[in-house]
């Protein structure tokens, strides 16, 4: 079986590496011009002219990037399956219809409103009670495209630090921490869901998942499992879904999803039973689910910028490193490192080492370390 991608990152390196054990074969197709997954067949295809092309050589259609033409995806499913669905694309595309449909599943989300303009802004700031966010509703990810607003007044600066014609404006949630579960849904409604990960994030991007995450108590690992078990239906999606949350006193509240395998289900490679990737490859192609259990305690360490001292880390028995074979550049995603360890003590103790050789690398703070 031939699986397209559309898109062509890190996120598509790592689905191939994981499908060719499963004798899968994989052919990319880029329309940013600037491919990196470095793996397969890549389509460079900026001017949209070669979509034929891509389709003569597939069976499947997934994607690994979800900022791209919903068109796109509507017409690749006239002629081939395509998972996840183009209206998970569309959703996740548009934070306005993305809260939409989390209240109409009953999936508490923080209290929001609309700004089309400075004016609108300032009123959503008022009416919601400072501090509030604003978000681009379309087109923002890894802190792009976001303001925060601590009165009102700061809403003609941070309308035009966003830059767009609309955005949502969220009230700030007094959160313990934030959270993410990743679940995968196969072809025959089979749903498997991995254990909730805790997630510390650095000017936006995503820097420390530990899994499964500590002091869960086992209600919030069910009330995640329902929210994102309503989504998958409700879409009737086939693949990996994930689904960021914020824990609070008073429980869950939604922040956004993902129509892909994600960042903080890379713990998954070394950590559980069955990786992310491998079973979105499994939904994808029909085949039954993998074993999502936690093979123990992990902690996936995202390298950004600067590799840092790679030999070094290479010395390390417990860490597993996966690079994604990028140049340098600030804020750029060049790999990460999955620490395993027995205890959550160890595991503190082996991250802040690991961390020592990664230059720029915030410090390791999470619910484990609080503690002391």
């Amino acid at each position: 079986m031939k699986i397209g991608v559309l898109g062509a990152g890190q996120l598509g390196r790592m689905l191939a590496l994981a499908g060719y054990p499963l004798a899968k074969d994989f052919v990319f197709y880029d329309m940013s011009g600037n491919p990196s997954a470095g793996i397969g067949e890549t389509i460079v295809d900026p001017e949209g002219t070669r979509l034929g092309d891509f389709l003569s050589q597939v069976d499947r259609v997934t994607y690994e990037f979800e900022h791209l033409p919903v068109e796109v995806a509507s017409e690749l499913e006239k002629h081939k399956p395509v998972h996840p669905c183009p209206r998970a694309l569309e959703v996740c595309q548009n934070r306005e219809a993305e809260k939409t449909l989390f209240g109409q599943l009953g999936i508490p989300t923080p209290k929001w409103q609309v700004a089309d303009n400075a004016a609108t802004l300032k009123a959503a700031a008022k009416s919601l009670g400072c501090p509030v966010v604003a978000k681009s509703i379309t087109e923002g990810y890894d802190g792009k495209g976001q303001a925060v607003l601590r009165s009102p007044e700061e809403a003609e600066q941070a309308w035009q630090s966003i830059g767009h014609p609309r955005v949502i404006v969220e009230k700030f949630v007094d959160f313990r921490r934030e959270v993410s579960i990743i679940a995968v849904r196969g072809e025959d409604g089979d749903v498997a869901f991995y254990p909730m990960a805790e997630n510390t994030h650095h000017e936006g991007i995503l820097r420390y998942s530990i899994a499964p995450a500590p002091d869960l108590q086992p209600h919030i690992q069910a009330d995640a499992e329902g929210y994102i078990k309503a989504l998958l239906n409700e879409l009737n999606y086939v693949g990996v879904l994930t689904l960021e949350l914020f824990e609070t006193k008073d429980g869950l509240m939604a922040n956004e999803m993902a129509p892909r395998v994600h960042n903080s289900g890379h713990w998954t490679i070394e950590g559980a039973m069955t990786s992310q990737f491998e079973n979105h490859v499994r939904a994808v192609s029909g085949h039954p689910l993998g074993n999502v259990s936690a093979r123990g305690l992990s902690c996936m360490i995202n390298i950004i910028g600067e590799h840092g001292d790679i030999e070094r880390i290479l010395e390390l028995p417990y860490a597993h490193l996966h690079l994604y074979n990028k140049g340098e550049r600030p804020g750029r995603k060049l790999g990460h490192v999955n620490v395993l360890a027995d205890s959550y003590e160890e595991l503190v103790w082996r991250v802040k080492n690991c961390a020592e050789f990664l230059p720029g690398c915030p410090d390791f703070i999470s619910s484990l370390t609080a503690k002391g």
